[in-house]
């Protein structure tokens, strides 16, 4: 869509304001709204200024004015607005040097696309996230200096079974149990139907929607694949999408990796591969039917997997869903098939076009131009460098014996372990000034600071039950 499309849809949806949304630092939308009388076709080249010195993780007030640049291709109807509001997604420059701003998620992603071309391996990098996430009734959470706890609930979960509802009708998802018994068990099949047609009206591709395994309304929507930009872009507003559609039903969303104890986590299984024109660069005659260049990506992203958990995995909570042995594979190895592998080759068609890695680590607390773009930067890394994958591993890494599963690299334990091998491992993701030293140092220290460190020094409510009568 054209600046001038964009302006024409607007006229003809009747829309008298227009809201600009942009991705922070840590990955989640910011917005604010202006009159459609202050937007024209030089605001699309001029750009809106705005101070950003309150954006979570960006530079301090003493370099805080911002120009946001509106993305006419991203133009759409707002469907939560009361009033007709065009929604535009911006990039984030300096209004000085007129660049992309270095701390901006989006502009991130737009240099590695450019950087994939100047490589000459591919034009375009597919991306296609599995998102999951859990819909509850009820959510209450605090931490104070004497106090800490969270309280969540579901109509559906299995500790329900007994409750007082006038009258409990039954049907309760067991634990592990969600996948993927009809109602009434599953209860949120018309919840999550409305979701679908609205991401569809706003222009993307669902692929299918279901409950997901674990109790208490864990659900997944999959969208169809796209280009790495367009794909982060997807992910924030199906975010925003599924978010909406839950509150205005009196629910609630998360997309934390973790949120219950004994049950299934969330991930983000993410499927990649690239192309050259119309061909399918991963497809070939090696293992899985994978090509050499294929083989080395694997080897990229295997190499360098501990340092892509800060940006794949990069919430304290993510690691209580990546433990060994559990639901969430963290094992660096390849397989076809096997969902115990943190990389799996699909098998599901034998078409070239399908030839895809799917990599099973991350969550959707990730920020999705960073996490998408660590990935492919790895995997480009790889290839370019002949880094050997190994030989796959084609049986249940989960049951392997100690002995020959210390072989196999693992991924990180925790937050801190991440970001400690992200500072030591990162010279992959500064090829063609992609991401900056100072972007990853600010990200390393913002994750420290404000999250690994802040959680680390807080009383939690097990450890009460652990050691108070010690």
């Amino acid at each position: 869509m054209t600046p001038q499309e964009a302006l024409k849809l607007a006229e003809e949806k009747g829309c008298k304001l227009v809201d600009v949304k942009f991705c922070d630092f840590v990955g989640q939308w910011q917005h604010f709204t202006v009159p459609i009388h202050e937007i024209d076709e030089a605001v699309f080249e001029e750009g809106l200024g705005f101070d950003g010195s309150s954006i979570r993780g960006w530079k301090n007030i003493d370099n805080s004015d911002m120009l946001v640049m509106p993305d006419p291709s991203t133009a759409m109807v707002d469907p939560f607005c009361e009033h007709p509001t065009l929604s535009m997604v911006g990039d984030i420059q300096d209004p000085i040097t007129g660049e992309g701003y270095e701390r901006d998620p989006r502009s991130i992603a737009r240099k590695a696309e450019a950087y994939l071309k100047s490589t000459g391996i591919g034009d375009t990098a597919y991306f296609g996230p599995e998102l999951e996430f859990f819909i509850f009734d009820d959510v209450r959470y605090d931490t104070t200096e004497g106090s800490s706890y969270y309280f969540v609930d579901s109509d559906e979960a299995q500790w329900n079974t007994g409750s007082d509802e006038g009258p409990n009708l039954g049907h309760k998802v067991r634990h592990k149990g969600g996948y993927f018994p009809v109602s009434p068990i599953d209860s949120q099949q018309d919840l999550r139907s409305e979701m679908v047609l609205l991401l569809e009206d706003a222009g993307i591709h669902i692929e299918c929607q279901h409950h997901e395994v674990a109790s208490a309304g864990q659900a997944e929507i999959d969208m169809r694949f796209s280009p790495l930009l367009h794909m982060a872009d997807q992910v924030l507003l199906y975010k925003y999408i599924v978010k909406n559609v839950a509150k205005r039903h009196g629910k609630s969303v998360t997309f934390m990796p973790k949120p219950l104890f004994a049950d299934n986590g969330t991930g983000q299984h993410t499927h990649q591969s690239i192309w050259k024109g119309d061909t399918p660069i991963f497809y070939g005659d090696g293992y899985a039917n994978l090509s050499q260049e294929a083989l080395y990506y694997i080897g990229g992203l295997i190499h360098h997997g501990k340092a892509l958990a800060a940006f794949t995995n990069p919430s304290t909570n993510s690691y209580k869903r990546l433990v060994p042995g559990y639901e969430a594979p963290v094992s660096l190895a390849y397989s076809s098939r096997n969902r115990s592998a943190s990389l799996r080759i699909p098998t599901y068609s034998p078409s070239p076009k399908a030839k895809r890695v799917e990599v099973r680590f991350p969550d959707p607390t990730c920020n999705p131009y960073l996490a998408f773009t660590a990935m492919l930067m790895a995997g480009l890394d790889g290839i370019e460098n002949k880094i050997d994958p190994g030989a796959p591993m084609d049986k249940n890494l989960y049951d392997l014996p100690p002995e020959e599963l210390a072989e196999i690299p693992q991924m990180p334990g925790s937050l801190h372990e991440a970001l400690d091998a992200l500072e030591k491992d990162h010279a992959f993701l500064t090829k063609g000034d992609v991401f900056t030293e100072e972007t990853i140092a600010a990200w390393i220290d913002y994750k420290r600071t404000n999250e690994a460190d802040a959680v680390a020094m807080r009383p939690h409510p097990y450890e009460f039950f652990l050691y108070y009568d010690c």
